[in-house]
């Protein structure tokens, strides 16, 4: 997993560079994105590649949505990213002018990068959605395992208390600390993937290890489920092929929009199945300071 950390910051470099130099060397600035970006009107929105949506999907709906419910949202054209790093190198260069990510991340990147700021949409604060463990449509037990364990967790207050330590109300300029996963000899294990990055609710810190919630939830499923597990470091946009080739067993996280306003199933592929919920965030807008 260090190795992909890596990789991942030498392919950010050079694709900031490439991003900077251009065509015509490096001392040209980058286009702003109210100029450049706004064809038609349109707002370039920037947001993470769903598991069973394309852009053009996302488009359809969110003019649907404008029509039944008045929301105005046909002003977005939805670009997606691979990851929540590609997305901010999206945002920084002018390819979108807003990203779209939970409310949760919002706080965290703004307190950890001024260049940012919250779009004040009093219209987005319709649009929740809650978050799940994905697994193959064939692996029921699996699903049932994970299932028993979150609502165990829920019963207890340890669910809660878990959010709290780790998302709610943490220091937000500050890196989540690393969880040790328990490992049990002998016990089955299952591949887990994690983005890394997204923070607070799933990171992968500098060294490459596994932090904050996705690991402290992680390590209390595996408690409660006797088996141990293995977490595997994946972009977001690879995480539906990753969980259909069996790469990995289980997608860390995954989402049901709450409400009808939104379909269910947009993080929802064929020959998937999605947990019960383990936390619910609110959307929110990023833009970059004028």
């Amino acid at each position: 997993m260090k190795f992909k950390k890596i990789a991942k910051i030498l392919l950010s470099c050079v694709m900031a560079g490439a991003l900077f130099a251009g065509c015509g060397g490096g001392d040209k600035p980058a286009p702003k994105a109210d100029d450049a970006n706004k064809t038609g009107g349109k707002i370039q929105l920037g947001m993470i590649a769903h598991l069973n949506a394309t852009e053009q999907k996302m488009d359809e709906i969110f003019a649907q949505i404008e029509e039944s419910e008045k929301v105005p949202l046909t002003k977005y054209t939805v670009k997606f990213y691979d990851s929540l790093n590609l997305m901010q190198m999206g945002i920084e260069s002018g390819s979108v002018d807003e990203i779209s990510v939970y409310d949760s991340v919002a706080k965290y990147i703004v307190a950890n990068n001024e260049k940012y700021e919250f779009v004040n949409d009093k219209e987005l604060k319709v649009f929740n959605d809650n978050f799940c463990f994905a697994v193959r449509k064939d692996d029921a037990q699996l699903k049932a395992d994970l299932d028993k364990a979150i609502e165990e967790m829920k019963a207890d207050g340890s669910l809660d208390k878990l959010v709290k330590e780790y998302i709610t109300d943490v220091d937000k300029d500050k890196v989540p600390p690393a969880v040790e996963l328990p490992m049990t000899e002998g016990a089955q294990s299952i591949k887990v993937g994690v983005t890394g990055d997204l923070p607070p609710l799933d990171y992968v810190n500098a060294d490459g290890k596994p932090a904050g919630f996705n690991t402290a939830l992680l390590a209390e499923v595996a408690k409660r489920s006797g088996k141990n597990i293995e977490i595997v470091d994946i972009d977001s946009g690879a995480r539906a092929a990753a969980l259909s080739s069996g790469k990995i067993d289980v997608i860390f996280w995954a989402i049901v929009p709450n409400g009808d306003k939104m379909p269910r199933d947009i993080d929802k592929p064929e020959g998937v199945e999605l947990t019960t919920p383990y936390f619910k965030d609110d959307v929110e807008h990023l833009k970059l300071k004028k």
